[in-house]
């Protein structure tokens, strides 16, 4: 009879081990299915925003537009353009969290990173420069594509780096037309 008493704790710790590591396994299938279904969701709604903005008739309307979207959404619309203009894209596994880097493009077999902002406003010099940063340390080029303004000091400090700064008409020629 002690032998059988004996085996029961045993038993139970096994029992909530397995339990523990079922429930492990569960939660990273969900939350894996999750992050694919968000990104695919964000994708599908990228293809209906720029369906959109060619309808819109002018240009202060569409820049208006891009500055109201989601930004993930955003950053799936410019990915999308660079795929069209024939590059290949790397897209993120996640939205946030990505060190800064929103995306990959190669364009004639060198790596461009690729920062997505939107603005209302004026660009923060800030922002351009962590972003110049991150290609030095990478070693590459890149584009800081964005809905705002860019003032004298932010056009000087990108032309000074690695980096090209895509805004305004240039965005949506690249964003309508696949363009740079």
């Amino acid at each position: 009879m002690s032998e059988i008493s004996d085996l029961l704790p045993s038993t139970n710790v096994a029992l909530l081990w397995i339990t523990s590591l079922i429930v492990t396994v569960l939660c990273l299938f969900w939350r894996r299915r999750f992050r694919n279904r968000r990104h695919q969701n964000m994708q599908r709604q990228a293809k209906r925003v720029a369906a959109k903005i060619r309808t819109l008739p002018a240009f202060p309307q569409k820049l208006s537009y891009l500055r109201k979207i989601n930004p993930f959404v955003f950053e799936e619309m410019l990915l999308d353009a660079f795929e069209l203009a024939g590059h290949k894209i790397r897209r993120n596994k996640r939205y946030t969290g990505d060190g800064g880097i929103d995306g990959r493009v190669w364009i004639n077999g060198e790596l461009h990173l690729i920062q997505a902002k939107r603005y209302s406003g004026h660009v923060a010099i800030q922002h351009i420069r962590e972003f110049e940063a991150l290609l030095r340390a990478n070693n590459c080029k890149g584009f800081f594509c964005h809905t705002g303004k860019t003032r004298d000091s932010g056009k000087e400090l990108a032309k000074s780096g690695s980096m090209t700064l895509i805004s305004g008409t240039r965005l949506l020629q690249l964003l309508e037309h696949g363009r740079l």
